[in-house]
């Protein structure tokens, strides 16, 4: 164990130094790095994938479902995508240094404000090892060094893509011990990592929820929740039908396995019948399983009674839950008791109610008329994410690269004194 806190301390005292000299980096630095890294990538794909075959075939010995191994693999068009994230990130404006709110005191002082990297940010994640390179790009070109620990699951992959990060840097102005991985699967290193509240700056987990519990209870470091994501479709009496079906669909089809997926439906009542009737009949053939309360089963018998554990659950699957409501107000409180403020949607076309749900409801993104799936860094146009915030300090929603950077006070003056 002492072998491990050592390790994370020497770690963590490296990606500190690393992000002051990073401080000092120019946009141009930043961005030629980041090009380095995403041809170098390309590049050794053959060995990348080799490693990335460890981690799969490990994958099937310990039982691990269709699901989460296809999120471990790194095929080629995965690889691909991760390459091509680097380049978008390098061709995104610098937030760093940038000026706001700059204004003169009565005083005749200038006072500003100047947004300025976090310091060292670490991400504590599971599975997908793309996450290991959109975290780095990011934090990068943020101006923050980062430390990254991903799942046992996918360490092999992990350490492979750091090691070429790592590479691609050499010869660069950019230090590179910017980009660290924490080499244990082992909790203590993550019990340890939490610790290190003189090195790290803020820890970023994403993952499953007995993740994110075990980070937010035992962390001494500021913690960005990425939490789980149970998100709902209120279906307004007027709301029109054939779009909320298509909408619907797609939210929970596309991509059952991930966070701003479909978890939940609300009805209202006046509509409950015709719109459950058209829905079940199209997210049968879907292959999508419907657990109701007693006012929808009593509409079709095709949907299955719904436990007491299913209201607010994160399926990551082709399962939702749906409930007939009586009308705004019993879906708002729905919303309020079941939801993980993630993404929260109403199908209507009533414009006054639509305003009074985006003012309303709590939620990291709310919605009118779209798919929860629209809850994306790179769909709200913010390029490649390191994370949806469902805490509100500081980032909520989406974290791009505005979320990876903090704002301090810059004051220009001419010789003033406090009287």
């Amino acid at each position: 164990m002492k072998d491990i806190e050592n390790t994370i301390i020497d770690i963590c005292q490296r990606a500190k130094a690393g992000s002051y000299s990073l401080m000092a980096a120019s946009t141009q630095d930043k961005n030629n790095t980041l090009l380095k890294m995403a041809e170098l990538l390309d590049k050794r794909k053959d060995f990348i994938q080799q490693e990335n075959l460890k981690d799969i075939d490990h994958g099937r010995e310990i039982g691990l479902s269709a699901a989460m191994l296809d999120r471990l693999r790194l095929s080629d068009v995965v690889v691909a995508a991760i390459v091509n994230g680097l380049q978008e990130v390098a061709a995104l404006p610098d937030p760093v240094g940038k000026i706001v709110d700059m204004g003169r005191r009565p005083n005749g002082l200038q006072v500003g404000r100047m947004q300025v990297p976090l310091g060292v940010i670490s991400m504590i994640y599971e599975s997908r090892p793309n996450v290991t390179v959109d975290a780095a790009s990011l934090c990068i070109k943020a101006g923050n060094s980062v430390i990254l620990r991903g799942g046992s699951e996918a360490i092999h992959s992990n350490k492979a893509l750091a090691q070429i990060l790592q590479e691609a840097m050499t010869g660069t102005t950019i230090n590179q011990e910017i980009v660290q991985v924490v080499p244990f699967t082992d909790r203590e290193a993550v019990r340890t990592l939490l610790n290190q509240k003189d090195y790290i700056d803020l820890i970023i987990p994403r993952g499953g929820e007995g993740l994110i519990n075990f980070v937010s209870e035992n962390s001494k470091i500021p913690v960005l929740k990425h939490f789980k994501g149970v998100c709902h479709i209120f279906v307004d009496r007027l709301a029109d039908v054939e779009k909320g079906i298509a909408i619907i669909h797609n939210a929970k089809v596309q991509r059952p396995g991930v966070c701003n997926a479909l978890e939940g439906i609300l009805v209202h009542e006046e509509i409950a019948e015709n719109f459950l009737l058209q829905l079940t009949e199209h997210l049968q053939e879907a292959g999508v399983e419907l657990r109701g309360c007693p006012r929808a089963l009593a509409i079709s018998n095709k949907i299955k009674p719904a436990g007491e554990t299913d209201w607010g659950r994160e399926f990551l699957d082709l399962i939702m839950c749906v409930k007939v409501v009586s009308d705004y107000q019993e879906a708002k409180d729905y919303i309020y008791q079941y939801g993980s403020q993630h993404t929260e949607c109403i199908i209507t076309e009533d414009y006054t109610l639509a305003h009074r749900f985006i003012r309303e409801v709590d939620a990291s993104a709310v919605m009118v008329n779209a798919s929860t799936r629209f809850n994306d860094g790179g769909q709200l146009g913010l390029g490649t994410e390191i994370g949806i915030s469902t805490t509100k300090l500081h980032a909520y929603g989406p974290m791009g690269l505005e979320e990876l950077t903090t704002k301090k006070f810059v004051v220009l003056g001419d010789g003033q004194i406090r009287e």
